[in-house]
This record gives structure tokens, C-alpha cells and sequence, in this order.
């Protein structure tokens, strides 16, 4: 099978698929938030009764790929798994030979997480069903970002002119991106924060407002939401910055999170690393709502998939 069509061969995106924050309207993520306020895991209904969803996963994932599985089988959906190894994708299969393959055996929607940015987008532009991005590669991780909003908003009244403080590695995080489109969109002024081997000056350039701090203390000062990225060991390497200096400089302890606003919420998308990016106290404080963010995660990607196959009604 061709890895290929002519440029007049492609179709269009299919409507439902979510590919991104950067492009989603204001008002789509809106109704996708008020969507997954009426979802309820814990009350199955069969809106999706009779489809096929297909979970393709090039890399390793816990709280997405089960979260998703979670919902579509909330909502009454089959589902099923592909990951790289033992499938035909460790022969070589092309990205595309593997969408048709899945679209071929009876696929009504494909949950994809791929390394490289940008292949969802490529699946989305020759398939004709829904395309969900579960993250691809340094660039979006869109459900991840919603459901945040999601759990944001389960605590303060409205996004718009929250402080909100993003730390950590931010230059690798798609996670980043996407908290960042979104909420700007939405009007809360954010603040990034990290070294500048892991949070370049070109950051700002994403949208307009975005400031930058070196200081974790100046950026956490007054926040309403502090959010924290994880740190991989393996990208400190060969960089300026070293572990004992990152952690001494940027971790969140307990005296840092005082800083923010008492009633500020302490997030992180996981995995988290304890005594790295945050100290243990800080992962169990009761300012945290790391657990929460995941149990968010499936009514936010219930209401996602209902969007994707036309039941939002």
C-alpha cells in the first residue's frame, strides 16, 4: 500500500478530530469543558454503543492511554490497543499503511500518541474518520491541557485573570504548549519559569503576554495556580545546568508554594518525580490536585470522544 496520495487526493480533516489547542476556537473548548461536566464514569451511557475505538500508542503511557480506554468503554465503545512493539509498525510499517490498516478493520475514531510532532495531523489529513492527538512528539498534548482547565475550574470561578506560574522544563513539554494556548486564550496571565537550557527567550514568542522569570521564588510569588513539569534526568546532561543545581534552584518545596496565594492549587500532568521537580510533601500537601487531574481526565475525554463521533448532543 502507497505511504502516499497526491496532493488532490487528500481529504479533510474529519470533523471531531482534535489535533491541538493552538487552533481550537474559544468556543469549542468551552463546550468541550461543559461537555464533561454532564460525563459521569461512574454511570455508564451507551452514546458510543456500536463504535470502534482504536488506541495507537508509539510511546509508553499510564494516565492517557487508561483514561481513554476508561471513557470510550464509559460510553459504551469497544477499544482496542496498538502499541509499537509486536505489531507491524516494529517491520517497518509507514505511519499511514497502519491508519489505513486501522481504518481498514473497522476503526471509528484513532487515539494516537506518536514521537514525532506533527503525525496526527498527517493521519488527519487522509483518513476519514476522527483523530484524536494524545501528544505528539515536543509539540501538543491537547487533552491534557482541557483537562487541567477542566480541574482549574472545579476550584476558581473562571480561568480569566488567574495567575498562573508553568515550571520545569518547559522547551521539551508539549504539555506546556498546549496549558499555554489555552490559557491565554482563556485570559490568565502566565508567568514560565526554568533555566535558560530548558526555557529559552524564543518561548515568548508563542503568544503575546507571556513573561519569564529565573527566579522560582519571583515567578510562584502571588500565583493562583503553580504547575509543575517533570525533569528528565537524561536532558540535564551535557547541559549547563546540573541535578544539584536545578534541584536547589528550582524544585518546589513547601517554602516556595507558600508564596503563592493561599488558596493556589499545586499541579502537575505526571509522571511526577519525587525529590526532583518537587519535594514529596508538596506531591501530598493539600494544595495538590495531582490525583484529581487524573481522575478529571475521563470525563473530559468522554465528552472528547462524544465530540469526535457526533454524540455531544
Amino acid at each position: 500500500m502507497s505511504t502516499s496520495r497526491p496532493q488532490s487526493e487528500k481529504r479533510s480533516v474529519a470533523r471531531g478530530s482534535l489535533l491541538g489547542i493552538e487552533d481550537l476556537p474559544v468556543s469549542e473548548i468551552n463546550k468541550l469543558l461543559l461537555l464533561a461536566r454532564k460525563m459521569n464514569p461512574a454511570k455508564a451511557r451507551p452514546l458510543l454503543r456500536g463504535k470502534r475505538v482504536l488506541l495507537l500508542f508509539y510511546e509508553a503511557s499510564t494516565r492517557t492511554r487508561t483514561s481513554f480506554e476508561v471513557a470510550a468503554q464509559a460510553l459504551g465503545a469497544e477499544t482496542s490497543l496498538v502499541i509499537s512493539s509486536g505489531s507491524s509498525i516494529e517491520k517497518g510499517e509507514s505511519l499511514l499503511d497502519t491508519a489505513y490498516t486501522l481504518r481498514a478493520v473497522g476503526a471509528d475514531a484513532i487515539v494516537v500518541r506518536h514521537l514525532n510532532a506533527g503525525a496526527p495531523h498527517l493521519m488527519a489529513s487522509y483518513l476519514d474518520i476522527p483523530v484524536i492527538n494524545a501528544g505528539d512528539g515536543m509539540h501538543e498534548h491537547p487533552t491534557q491541557a482541557l483537562l487541567d482547565a477542566y480541574t482549574i475550574l472545579k476550584h476558581k470561578k473562571k480561568l480569566t485573570g488567574l495567575q498562573v506560574t508553568i515550571l520545569g522544563d518547559i522547551y521539551h513539554s508539549r504539555v506546556a504548549r498546549s496549558e499555554i494556548h489555552l490559557l491565554s486564550k482563556a485570559g490568565a496571565k502566565l508567568t514560565l519559569c526554568g533555566p535558560p537550557e530548558l526555557l529559552p527567550e524564543m518561548a515568548t514568542t508563542l503568544v503575546k503576554g507571556l513573561r519569564i522569570s529565573r527566579s522560582c521564588e519571583e515567578a510562584v510569588r502571588g500565583a493562583d495556580v503553580v504547575m509543575i513539569l517533570r525533569v528528565q534526568r537524561e536532558r540535564l546532561a551535557g547541559l549547563k545546568v546540573s541535578l544539584p543545581d536545578y534541584v536547589s534552584r528550582y524544585q518546589m518545596t513547601m517554602a516556595r508554594l507558600r508564596m503563592a496565594k493561599p488558596d493556589a492549587l499545586l499541579m502537575h500532568p505526571g509522571p511526577i518525580i519525587r525529590g526532583l521537580e518537587l519535594t514529596w510533601d508538596v506531591a501530598d500537601c493539600p494544595q495538590s490536585v495531582i490525583v484529581e487531574e487524573v481522575h478529571n481526565g475521563v470525563p473530559l475525554r468522554m465528552a472528547v470522544l462524544a465530540r469526535a463521533l457526533g454524540k455531544a448532543a
